[in-house]
């Protein structure tokens, strides 16, 4: 008996484009006998097949769990076909339809398959800088439209040559419809320059390249994103050079080595963040400094951790391969003076680097979109995210209700933006600190090609409550030249919601909040961040709160940890004493100044941030009065932490009102005891976790909430989120923490999304 001919009308919904899935369906229908056809649309994947019943839901289940390595398969839609007497299977034109779109495939590190080419002697791709295929390559910051076909990308220019349009057109190749695919007869060239000598291309501009590092110069190199700043990591002249050009006095730099056995000479590297500095996305991830090795002191000053990375394109392979003399370890920092964004156009590279890098490696393939390195750190076996960018930005967050098209202007600091359609959220890639106007433009163009890409008309535009957020008054401006709504959204309300869109909850229930961060504007007026909330996305209520302290000076304090440490001190109603570490910072006239100004409350915001709190402890500890990057004095009084320590110091919880004056009060009784900072650090942090178990069992055992969201910068405190984390858990608390998107504001776009649509349908 033969079985009847059927067949499906189907259609893919994903990341599906860019990432080997036509010639994966060809491959697969051809294996089953089916007939039909395969395409791309704007829209995702359109399927026509036809055959044997059996072989069909073979094919679909092979489908479904068996994509290729780069593709992410949301939806699969079943209709009845067209037609049932095709006579073969093909790959035919893509289409495009007004109005429809598509996710876009991230830029991807090199795969195995290719990097084993680019060793390969006998590989006419041997020594390649930009071999790539389906599975690897460009993706994100080549895309120019969509459908992603390479006249749509910066490789139009390039036409392939006979080779590489046969490798093209096969569909049993895995470069097939790759299309930066490129050669070394028809693709881009590397470039070597250096200011009075004549430019060197090809394999030769590299080994120049590693000369200038060998001999300590500062490299600037043209990646998949924009450029770095390279030097030797283990040459303390070259990384001075490169702090005293790149105004980056303490910050840590990046690492880059060409593999996983380098870096464990110098970090420990457990299996979780083996697994992601080898993954396709090849992050920078943070990892514990070897007590025996002081090699790399100077990339990381005061830290504990360093942030490597492995090579992720051909070109970094080909720069960091071993060889007796040359460096073990780059830093590989973002190339731009500080505060600005990264360089991705080479006439504004030149033009902005210059004036740091002695030489330059670069190549002619353009770049549309600049894509930072993405940072993580793994906490519990997870990947915690610091800076969400290359490999998994424009991925989107996929939620399990349909949003209206919204655009999200995000924060001040680490901004992102967000877009939402359908059941995606865009979250941009990490744009930057908005202090300047070429931030400012960076922010401005990537939402401008983000709509274009993904079809956004936005229906409202939501954006931070601050008044005088950049971010804010561009949404501002959105939303009245376009006659939109404006959502208006509380810094701390929308990390809230990031947290709970961050974990897929988008129940009705409210849950407790421990948002804690360094600056949000309150209702008040008055600047929050050391927040106990209960609401979801409709409504939020602040139910505990630290106890308010004068920030004097405003946002200017906060490069200063000893005036706010003195305003502690003060509002606690201490007497400055000469032996109080902040009070040693400063002359007789500074300290009376000061003292005039918090005594008549000249200039002196209020604020119950917890990244003050810190601020301020760090100071009253002697361990950083002065900060040349955010965190960095809490940073710092974390690594102290002496983890034998298990004691706390009381504090009340009075009227809604966390008393951390009198916590204030017991540092500075240890601190002059001379007890151990380590000590004294350690009970701090130990006194936070149980102030959010107080605060958390209050409101349970008042409402019978029993989730618990952390979110805000501060919870990048990997000592303070495992001890609070510990302590819900073991109380019987749901907790919830970030996954997918920084807890930090690099995040908080995806709260305000979600907190929109809950307004819209209010």
């Amino acid at each position: 008996m033969t079985t009847a001919v059927t067949g499906y009308q189907v259609h893919v919904d994903g990341i599906v484009q860019g990432v080997g899935f036509r010639p994966f369906v060809y491959a697969l229908a051809k294996s089953h006998n089916l007939k039909g056809w395969v395409r791309n649309t704007s829209s995702g994947v359109d399927i026509e097949i036809v055959g044997k019943s059996e072989n069909l839901e073979l094919f679909l289940e092979a489908m479904r769990t068996s994509p290729p390595p780069l593709a992410r398969i949301d939806t699969i839609t079943l209709n009845s076909p067209n037609a049932l007497d095709y006579h073969d299977f093909l790959i035919i034109q893509s289409q495009s339809m007004t109005g429809d779109f598509i996710p876009v495939s991230p830029d991807m590190s090199i795969c195995p398959d290719c990097l084993e080419e680019l060793f390969d002697p006998n590989n006419r791709r041997f020594r390649y800088p930009f071999i790539n295929c389906t599975n690897c390559g460009p993706r994100f910051s080549i895309i120019k439209e969509i459908p992603y076909d390479r006249p749509l990308t910066t490789m139009a220019d390039f036409e392939m040559c006979s080779d590489c349009a046969h490798e093209y057109s096969d569909p049993g190749d895995r470069r097939y419809h790759a299309q930066p695919i490129a050669c070394a007869k028809c693709g881009p060239t590397v470039i070597y320059s250096e200011p009075e000598n004549p430019v060197i291309s090809g394999d030769a501009a590299i080994q120049r390249a590693r000369d200038a590092l060998k001999a300590g110069k500062i490299l600037a190199v043209k990646g998949l994103g924009g450029y770095h700043l390279a030097c030797d990591a283990t040459n303390p002249t070259a990384l001075d050079r490169l702090r005293q050009r790149k105004l980056r006095s303490d910050k840590p730099f990046a690492l880059m080595a060409f593999d996983i056995a380098t870096i464990k000479r110098f970090v420990d590297v457990d299996q979780g963040e083996e697994t992601q500095l080898s993954s396709p996305q090849h992050p920078i991830v943070l990892l514990q400094k070897r007590d025996t090795i002081s090699t790399l002191d100077h990339t990381a000053p005061a830290q504990k951790y360093l942030g490597f990375m492995l090579p992720y394109t051909p070109l970094h392979l080909l720069l960091l391969e071993p060889a007796p003399g040359f460096p073990e370890v780059l830093v590989m920092t973002s190339g731009n003076i500080s505060e600005e964004p990264i360089s991705y156009e080479d006439n504004e590279a030149v033009q902005r680097l210059s004036s740091i890098a002695d030489c330059f490696l670069s190549h002619d393939r353009p770049i549309h979109m600049r894509v930072d390195d993405s940072v993580l750190r793994m906490v519990e076996n997870h990947p915690y995210p610091i800076r969400r960018a290359r490999g998994f930005a424009p991925d989107p967050i996929r939620i399990d209700k349909i949003l209206p098209q919204i655009l999200a202007c995000g924060a001040e600091l680490k901004n992102t933006f967000a877009l939402s359609r359908q059941q995606y959220v865009f979250l941009s890639h990490h744009i930057g600190d908005l202090e300047n106007l070429e931030t400012l433009e960076s922010f401005r163009s990537g939402i401008q090609h983000y709509r274009n890409l993904f079809r956004i008309k936005p229906e409202a535009v939501a954006v931070d409550l601050h008044p005088d957020y950049l971010a804010t008054r561009y949404g501002e401006t959105e939303a009245f030249e376009r006659n939109l709504p404006l959502i208006r959204i509380q810094h701390h309300h929308a990390h809230l919601a990031a947290c709970l869109a961050d974990n897929n909850i988008f129940s009705d229930e409210p849950v407790i909040g421990l948002i804690f961060d360094g600056t949000g504007y309150g209702t008040d007026g008055h600047i929050w961040g050391g927040e106990v909330l209960v609401g979801n996305y409709h409504y939020y209520e602040r139910r505990f709160h630290l106890q308010e302290a004068p920030l004097p000076g405003g946002d200017s304090a906060i490069r200063n940890p000893s005036k706010i440490a003195l305003a502690y001190i003060h509002a606690a109603g201490i007497d400055w004493r000469d032996s109080f570490p902040p009070v040693r910072e400063y002359s007789t006239s500074e300290v009376n100044v000061l003292k005039q100004q918090l005594i008549h409350n000249i200039n002196c915001v209020p604020t119950s941030s917890m990244g003050r709190l810190f601020d301020a402890v760090s100071s009253l500890l002697g361990v950083r009065h002065h900060v040349t990057y955010e965190g960095q004095a809490a940073i710092e009084l974390e690594n102290l932490v002496d983890h034998n320590e298990t004691r706390s110091y009381p504090v009340g919880i009075t009227d809604g009102i966390i008393k951390t004056f009198n916590l204030i009060t017991q540092i500075l009784d240890d601190q002059v005891n001379d007890v151990n900072p380590g000590v004294i650090s350690a009970r701090f942090h130990n006194t936070l976790a149980n102030i959010c178990l107080d605060a958390c069992n209050t409101i349970r055992s008042e409402a019978g909430i029993n989730q618990v969201a952390l979110s805000g910068g501060v919870w990048q405190n990997i000592t303070l989120l495992q001890k609070t984390v510990e302590r819900l858990k073991s109380a019987g608390f749901i907790v919830l923490t970030h996954r997918q998107v920084p807890a930090n504001d690099g995040g908080i776009a995806l709260g305000q999304i979600l907190i929109t649509e809950a307004s819209l349908n209010h």
